[in-house]
């Protein structure tokens, strides 16, 4: 710090030094140019009033003698000229009158020849022969002037012509002194010197302050935080110092804090996993597990979703990360093999920070693989997505009682846009040996036919995050087949639960001509096999909080400042958080609470329900109802209920991130998931992942994949209203040891089984499939190309 502050102090007296140096030198420039141009107009003043005087007084006195230069006059002169010479008694007068003046050496009158008429006594020494600018002044009868020195002193000569009847017959030189001009240049050096002087001292002294207040303060405050980041003192979520004046170096410590705290937490999660004989995923372990799968090789992640989109909010291009499970299962993945995420371009600045092959490397804050975006047309996004995806597919496989729209021109969107989902990735393929491709979700059911019958090479796995129904509910589709045979193109399709993988295989062995081996569970068709298999998708687990268990405290104390803060006195708290959707039973819920203030009114004024909703697909009219209907039922059972500050449901109904949910899964006490039908249901597991005080109570729909794992919580029809009624209370009145010892055995489920391993076992079971020979794959192509 000492050289630092050494280094800056010298570098700002040589840059103020010159940079004032230059200023004052322009000054002087200025003053002296201003100085010289006041002497030469008061020369000109004079001289013009002079020179008038000379011209008329030129032809008098002839008869007057005097001492010296006397016209020469003959008796053969020519009577009434004027002579070349002329008495010069008046003209001495004249000069000698007009020399005496401030800093003026002296006026001098010469003839046409240049020798002297009348001079004042001062220059008689100095200026016997006529200078340059006198002669000038004669021989061009104009105005002349320039600056000289007279021995050693520096003059100014204003020279003028002498004219008689408009010819000129002689000169009048001024003659000024100007040496007080350099004495005012020394005069204003003197003064710059001494003001250079006096500002380089007070902005060094103005300077180092600023050092030690604005920067050496944060930066000894940055290091004494880092000092304790490195010692396990404090988290990196704690508030970082005060970096506004480093803003890009804050942001590189936050990211190397939050990689230490990472790093120290695997360790001490390896250390402590060896010392049990337990075996945890990480996302550290599934990148060295990646890495030896892989070979070299490269991950490739399809969705429609994409993990960062850019907002423009005024002037400023803004980062948002999607509220996603998917991003925090897959990062990982495509860190560790510098891979690339293909998703739709959904940003409205997306256009603006991508490359000219549509491409940009995230995270943002610290680049480790590449997202390629697509784009789509507001036509292709109506059909494919809203349309075919999501009010065809979505109810199709939710069993929650919507009727399902199948439209033509959907299906053609839906087509178009798997055609150029998968040009895009053979684009992203084309040089990539032994590519290895995750496609995820029901958007992308013909992608893996299309990329395998280009590239037999590649390791294709569709992952299918909503449930498979039944084969007669799934042969609604009119397009069944041809869904069928696109994800039939995959090497392994990966379901929530064993069911959704009978249900597939049911549907197969129906729809299309192939072989299913119940044995193996996977499906032999034109001579490509596909394995099926269930992966129960998870959260990540963010370790168990010593400090936080049995701190019952804490809880109603964080309780009591969220109902605070929405205006609501309440005893107990319940929590659910959904999308605003027709199959997360968001109503069969309120209609549970409202029974249960019924039958148990003893809870009224004290039980306060808060349901955290997202608008989603608004503009689909059966979603648009929804959220009219949510909002018409919260208030209706408000209204029926309410009572001073206490109120029975509190619906937030807005787009929440993790952080802002997180608070009120550590403080409910239970949580509803009353889905009507869910692939699996991630709320129920992250609240369970945010109980590391082992407190509170899940009470979970049996129709989501999440019952079949979570045996320890509450499991309740939710379209039986009294059941779920019955369990609110049950939750509310369970012994504090049984809440512990349920929520104890869920979430070590959850640990065991967490989001890194469902990673793990889908890229592992993906890399242990059996590729057709190269030669087999030739054979194929060519056979179907020749049959086309």
């Amino acid at each position: 710090m000492r050289l630092f502050s050494f280094r800056l102090i010298v570098s700002l007296i040589l840059g103020i030094t010159l940079v004032s140096a230059g200023f004052s030198y322009y000054e002087v420039l200025g003053q002296k140019r201003a100085l010289r141009s006041d002497v030469e107009r008061r020369d000109e003043v004079l001289g013009e009033s002079l020179v008038g005087n000379v011209e008329r007084s030129w032809n008098t006195g002839a008869d007057n003698t005097g001492s010296g230069i006397v016209p020469n006059i003959t008796p053969n002169t020519v009577p009434n000229t004027v002579p070349d010479k002329v008495p010069n008694n008046e003209l001495q007068r004249l000069v000698q009158r007009f020399g005496n003046r401030e800093r003026l050496l002296g006026v001098v009158i010469y003839d046409r020849q240049g020798s002297v008429v009348a001079i004042t006594p001062e220059l008689t020494k100095t200026l016997t022969v006529s200078p340059p600018p006198v002669a000038l002044a004669i021989a061009q009868g104009r105005e002349e002037s320039s600056f000289d020195r007279l021995g050693s002193v520096p003059v100014h000569i204003l020279a003028l012509p002498v004219r008689r009847q408009d010819e000129v017959v002689g000169g009048l030189a001024v003659v000024h002194d100007v040496s007080y001009i350099r004495a005012q240049i020394l005069l204003v050096w003197r003064h710059t010197f001494f003001r250079v002087l006096a500002q380089v001292f007070l902005i060094v002294l103005i300077t180092l302050l600023i050092v030690r207040w604005s920067i050496a303060g944060p930066i000894a405050r940055a290091a004494l935080w880092m000092r304790a980041l490195r010692t396990g003192k404090i988290s990196f979520r704690q508030e970082v110092p005060d970096f506004d004046m480093f803003r890009p170096l804050a942001r590189e410590v936050a990211t190397m804090a939050e990689s230490l705290s990472h790093a120290r937490n695997a360790a001490e999660n390896e250390a402590r996993l060896r010392e049990a004989g337990e075996s945890m995923w990480t996302a550290d372990r599934l990148s060295v597990q990646l890495r030896t799968r892989l070979d070299g090789g490269h991950v490739f992640v399809v969705s429609n979703r994409e993990p960062y989109m850019h907002q423009r909010n005024g002037k400023t291009v803004e980062v948002v990360v999607p509220p996603s499970g998917l991003v925090t299962a897959l990062e990982p993945v495509l860190n560790a093999c510098d891979g690339t995420w293909i998703a739709h371009g959904s940003g409205n600045a997306d256009t603006e920070v991508v490359d000219a092959a549509d491409r940009l490397r995230v995270p943002p804050e610290d680049p480790r693989y590449s997202l390629r975006r697509v784009w789509l047309t507001k036509q292709e996004e109506e059909g494919y997505y809203y349309g075919f995806a999501n009010e065809g597919l979505w109810p199709l496989c939710h069993i929650a009682h919507t009727r399902p729209l199948f439209r033509a021109d959907d299906w053609q969107y839906y087509q178009d846009v798997n055609r150029k989902f998968t040009a895009a990735v053979l684009e992203e393929i084309e040089n990539v040996a032994k590519p290895v491709v995750l496609v995820q979700d029901y958007h992308f059911a013909l992608l893996p036919r299309l990329l395998k019958d280009k590239r037999p090479d590649a390791r294709v796995a569709i992952f299918w995050h909503i449930p498979w129904p039944n084969p007669e509910a799934f042969g609604i589709c009119p397009w069944q087949r041809q869904l069928v045979d696109g994800l039939l193109g995959a090497d392994l399709i990966g379901f929530h639960i064993q069911s959704h993988c009978n249900n597939f295989l049911e549907t197969v062995d129906r729809v299309v001509e192939s072989r299913v081996d119940w044995e193996h569970f996977s499906v032999l068709r034109q001579d490509h096999r596909t394995m099926v298999r269930p992966f129960p998708i998870s959260v990540a687990f963010g370790g168990d909080d010593a400090a936080g268990n049995n701190n019952q405290g804490s809880s109603y104390l964080e309780r009591s400042a969220l109902l605070r803060s929405l205006g609501v006195e309440a005893t107990f708290m319940g929590i659910g958080v959904d999308r605003v959707d027709y199959t997360k039973g968001i109503l069969e819920r309120f209609l549970a609470i409202e029974r249960f203030l019924e039958k148990y009114p003893g809870y009224q004024g004290k039980f306060t329900f808060v349901q955290i909703g997202a608008p989603s697909r608004t503009h689909i009219k059966r979603y648009h109802d929804l959220l009219a209907e949510v909002e018409a039922e919260a208030e209706r059972i408000n209204w029926r209920f309410q009572s001073g500050k206490w109120k029975p449901i509190v619906f937030l109904k807005r787009q929440h991130s993790h952080q802002e949910i997180e608070p009120y899964y550590r403080a409910a006490d239970l949580c509803l998931v009353t889905s009507l039908h869910d692939g699996m249901n991630l709320v129920a597991k992250e609240f369970l992942a945010a109980r590391r005080d082992e407190r509170g109570v899940l009470i979970l729909s049996q129709f989501t994949g999440a019952a079949r794992e979570l045996r320890d919580a509450l499991l309740v029809n939710p379209y039986d209203i009294d059941q779920t009624a019955d369990a609110i209370r049950a939750a509310l009145e369970m012994e504090p040891e049984d809440k512990q010892l349920r929520m104890h055995r869920m979430r070590k489920l959850i640990k065991e089984n967490n989001i890194y391993r469902w990673a793990g076992n889908l890229i592992t079971e993906l890399c242990e499939v059996r590729l057709d020979a190269p030669e087999d794959a030739q054979e194929k192509s060519r056979a179907k190309l020749h049959a086309v």
